[in-house]
């Protein structure tokens, strides 16, 4: 049979299926995966973003009233509702928005508190509550950088973890006595236009730290900015080793691909007694690349083999076909290594495997598309996140999320917490640039967040392992199928 007739049934089944669940999507994806108004969450927000983080020839001169435009401390609503988004909700919200343009923050307060009692999961909402609060008032002040162009689900669950964080800082009266500002800056997702959120950052000279950026391509380029100018940057989700000694100035809470590669290398390896596997990872984005350079890596430092590889990113790719390749050279175990750009890609190969060969992925495949797509076919594959709510489910953190959102949180949303306790901390110690810095790499730094004592070595890494979760069948997520932990 060509290659043809293998694949295009298994497309039109794929479009039929991704159809019939498109509802299910937005009404259940807030049970496991976090309390997004939106649409599913990937992990990596750059398909095909160049991975250099120079400056690029053809790149627009950073224009500050364009960048300011894009930035908001309640003075403009920057994330589109969702499709289930609550119209009262909305509603109140702008009058909050308008509120805050006119300086009646009296008011302001007033309908951003009830947009929050009509929908209670908008961070956005929260942060401008805040930050509304606080007036003219003397404050400090951080910026969070997320992609809401390219990603709104992404970006709301970073925001969820800087407004947690925000409002219980507040709540105890502020750092040493000054409350917390927030100003959400959206980076479109791209290298080019982070670089230009990060220059206009920096212009900004009230601002301190900031959270982000979201994408690894996308930190990367911004953090050439921030540690030319000396401001730093805590990224909460960007995974790339080429982060790590980027500069004085960058840190991140997440774990480095380093450490999820060897994670399911280790797990492979060890648990599964296999030692053959076919990678499929996506050669133009920074994250796939180092994820799947670090899972090469780690398999052969332990005895295995990486017997194939596939970029999914390629015009001719196959999913039957690199599949079937996959089993002539050898592979047992199949390791999905895709940036949420390709996470499609991905998923057909999971449907042609249909359980034959064992499966790992990267932290981007944590997403209720697999679940929902994937089904059964998806069943035991193993994922590498930083963190997972139900594998600590009574933590303080787990219980304080739960009671501020009334859904669970995902990584993202810890992580980006952890990235701003850490910030409130160093705030405390010093409240200027430079003074940040200094506090996030004195070795007796440390911050108690989400995830445990936050602590940066002098790479601006965080020392902290990964958590595997595997799908199994469940009711949680309303797909049929969870991602629980394994011990």
């Amino acid at each position: 049979m060509s290659q043809k007739n293998e694949t295009l049934p298994l497309i039109l089944s794929l479009l039929i299926t991704c159809g019939l669940i498109g509802g299910g999507l937005w009404l259940f994806r807030d049970r496991l995966f976090g309390s997004s108004s939106n649409s599913a969450q990937p992990n990596s927000a750059q398909p095909n973003s160049p991975q250099t983080t120079s400056p690029q020839p053809g790149d627009a001169p950073t224009d500050v009233a364009s960048m300011k435009a894009r930035q908001s401390v309640g003075d403009k609503i920057l994330v589109p509702p969702g499709t289930n988004a609550n119209p009262q909700a909305q509603a109140q919200k702008q009058r909050g928005v308008e509120a805050i343009v006119a300086k009646n923050y009296p008011q302001a307060v007033t309908a951003l508190q009830a947009a929050l009692q009509a929908q209670r999961n908008d961070p956005e909402a929260l942060i401008y509550l805040n930050n509304a609060r606080i007036g003219e008032a003397k404050a400090e002040v951080i910026a969070i950088a997320v992609p809401i162009d390219s990603d709104v689900d992404a970006s709301q669950e970073m925001l969820r973890g800087i407004a947690q964080a925000q409002d219980e800082i507040n709540q105890k009266g502020g750092i040493s006595g000054i409350p917390l500002k927030v100003v959400i800056a959206n980076d479109g997702g791209t290298p080019a236009l982070a670089r230009q959120t990060a220059s206009a950052l920096v212009e900004n000279a009230d601002v301190l730290g900031v959270v982000g950026h979201y994408a690894s391509d996308a930190s990367l380029a911004a953090g050439e900015v921030y540690n030319q100018s000396g401001l730093v940057m805590i990224s909460p989700v960007s995974t790339s080793v080429k982060l790590s000694n980027l500069g004085r100035f960058t840190f991140r809470t997440v774990p480095s691909d380093f450490v999820a590669a060897g994670a399911l290398a280790n797990y492979l390896l060890k648990e599964l007694k296999q030692q053959k596997a076919a990678v499929f990872f996506n050669s133009q984005s920074g994250y796939s690349q180092s994820i799947k350079s670090e899972f090469d890596r780690a398999m052969s430092l332990g005895g295995g083999q990486v017997v194939s590889e596939f970029d999914l990113s390629a015009s001719t790719f196959s999913a039957a076909e690199s599949f079937k390749q996959s089993t002539q050279q050898g592979a047992t175990v199949l390791a999905l290594m895709p940036n949420s750009g390709q996470l499609d890609r991905a998923l057909q190969v999971v449907q042609v495997n249909r359980q034959q060969l064992r499966m790992l992925a990267g932290d981007d495949v944590y997403a209720p598309k697999t679940l929902a797509v994937g089904g059964a076919a998806a069943q035991g594959l193993v994922v590498a996140v930083p963190w997972h709510i139900l594998a600590n489910p009574q933590s303080a953190f787990a219980n304080s999320s739960r009671n501020l959102w009334r859904a669970n949180v995902n990584w993202r949303t810890a992580m980006a917490y952890d990235a701003t306790v850490a910030l409130i901390a160093a705030l405390s110690r010093n409240p200027t640039r430079q003074g940040v810095q200094q506090a996030l790499s004195d070795p007796n730094f440390s911050a108690e967040g989400a995830t445990g004592t936050v602590r940066f070595l002098p790479s601006g890494d965080r020392n902290q392992s990964v958590q595997l979760v595997e799908t199994k069948p469940g009711s949680v997520s309303g797909y049929g199928y969870d991602f629980v932990p394994i011990p």
